[in-house]
């Protein structure tokens, strides 16, 4: 028997199956080969059809079944992933209203400004452990305000995944975990933020019906079943944010672990069993997909939007068009440990949150044309990402992050010595990379949900470890190099 897993992304959907005796991913695939279209019909604007994402569910699971020859008969439960912060608002009848309000649109700002400043910066930060913001709750206000007819029609407000578990299933519901993505938990009281929906205008009763995040949340209809080709009466067994999501891929649970990821973004998600923050403007704070009241489990999420893109766009415009990440790589690494003195700051890549969303773009430090060649830019600017990594790692720290693990999917970056090498050394702990998806994580929840895993660990077990890399000996170099590139980024940041 098997279970399948699907994360929902903003460019495509991927599928897993995995054995649920073992664990083992038997086939992945994803669909569209092309990335999803985002409609952008103003500046700042970023909208998707969620009838799309359904029909692509629903070719993704063929696809996947042709590909691994399993018979969708012997597919027993339903994990889902999906890419978070997103609005779907649906009418009685189940129906799409308006396309979907999707994580990078930024038309909600100056709403979630207002009712942080007008709720009180305090309350938020002490309830929601967030600004209201540009999140989804500030995206429905939007649309009251701006779309009244359509709002007079909403019967429930979803997340991504809560509109797949819909179409799966019949039934709108939720997840903690979800509700506070949308910024919409109250962590205080232990339940959903009425005050702040009445300080919005938007009644409660549009919030679907909460369920743990590991249950029984729906089982597939008829109707269903003749669109995605999988059984009527399957169970959906697991839900999550792409985020918390890869956490679980990565085997993260525990207060201290950290799960990360280098791509064109980088992203540094810390488990912390503290529901209190100092740091609400630099980093978000969600229910992690192991939180209860009784043992409260946050993941406060940083994001680096300077990290892999640098790193790419150094492949288009420095490097010959035949080299390899890893030829770029071995060229770095015959540099020494701080770049002979070149500094890179990598955040060419919009504003950044955790420098209190100031957009400082990318600047380099102290080039020198007689000295300085490809191979030095390669490695300033892998040590660049790494220092800003160790950089947001410290915000963390500072937060009440007591850093025990860092585990990190096999990507471009972290397949790079440099670049894992620096992290682990300053930060003084090991990093293991994990050779993981999202969508295989979201399979194997679905086998916890049943008991099929007895623990978080059996399932999400290093059977998939690909390398560790260990603090290395000498820091002192490493420290000095962070040191001077830190006061760059401070000098500049306060100018």
């Amino acid at each position: 028997m098997y279970y399948i897993g699907y994360d929902l992304g903003s460019s495509s959907v991927k599928a897993a199956l995995i054995e649920s005796s073992t664990g083992k991913s038997v086939g992945i695939t994803q669909f569209p080969e092309t990335e999803m279209a985002i409609i952008a019909e103003q500046a700042g604007w970023a909208e998707q059809d969620p009838n799309l994402w359904w029909k692509n569910i629903c070719k993704v699971t063929q696809k996947l079944l042709e590909q691994t020859g399993v018979s969708s008969e012997k597919v027993k439960g339903i994990g889902i992933a999906y890419q978070m912060h997103g609005l779907v608002v649906v009418d009685k009848n189940q129906e799409v209203l308006r396309p979907s309000i999707i994580w990078c649109d930024s038309r909600a700002v100056e709403i979630g400004d207002d009712a942080f400043k007008g709720v009180g910066e305090d309350k938020c930060v002490s309830n929601l452990l967030n600004s209201p913001g540009n999140f989804t709750l500030s995206k429905l206000k939007w649309v009251k305000e701006n779309q009244p007819e359509i709002f007079e029609k909403v019967d429930k407000l979803l997340l991504p995944g809560d509109f797949i578990a819909l179409k799966l299933t019949g039934e709108a519901t939720t997840t903690i975990s979800g509700l506070s993505e949308g910024i919409m938990w109250d962590f205080k009281q232990n339940k959903p933020a009425d005050w702040l929906f009445d300080y919005l205008g938007i009644p409660t009763d549009l919030i679907p019906t909460i369920v743990p995040t590991f249950s029984n949340q729906g089982t597939v209809t008829k109707k269903a079943s003749e669109e995605i080709g999988l059984p009527a009466g399957i169970p959906v067994l697991y839900r999550a944010g792409d985020q918390p999501n890869n956490a679980l891929s990565l085997n993260a649970f525990h207060p201290g672990e950290i799960a990360a990821t280098g791509g064109t973004s980088g992203v540094v998600y810390a488990i912390t069993d503290s529901s209190k923050t100092k740091e609400s403007s630099r980093i978000n704070n969600f229910a992690h997909v192991n939180y209860a009241t009784e043992a409260p489990r946050i993941g406060k999420l940083l994001c680096i939007n300077g990290a892999g893109i640098q790193y790419s766009w150094m492949k288009q415009n420095v490097v010959a068009s035949k080299d390899s990440y890893n030829d770029m790589n071995n060229l770095a690494s015959s540099v020494s440990v701080g770049s002979d003195g070149l500094r890179i700051l990598p955040f060419g890549n919009g504003a950044e949150r955790m420098l209190n969303s100031k957009n400082t773009g990318a600047s380099i430090f102290n080039l020198n044309f007689n000295k300085h060649n490809k191979s030095h830019l390669l490695r300033a600017s892998l040590e660049g990402i790494a220092f800003s990594f160790v950089y947001g790692i410290d915000i963390l720290k500072n937060d009440g992050v007591d850093l025990s693990a860092i585990r990190a999917g096999n990507d471009n970056l972290f397949r790079s010595e440099i670049f894992s090498n620096t992290i682990a050394t300053l930060v003084d702990t090991d990093i293991n990379i994990i050779d993981t998806t999202g969508a295989v994580g979201a399979a194997r929840a679905a086998g916890v949900s049943t008991g099929d895993f007895k623990s978080f660990d059996e399932a999400f077990s290093d059977n998939e470890h690909v390398m560790t890399y260990n603090p290395l000996k000498d820091k002192k170099i490493y420290s000095e190099a962070y040191e001077i590139w830190k006061q760059d980024l401070e000098n500049q940041y306060n100018n």
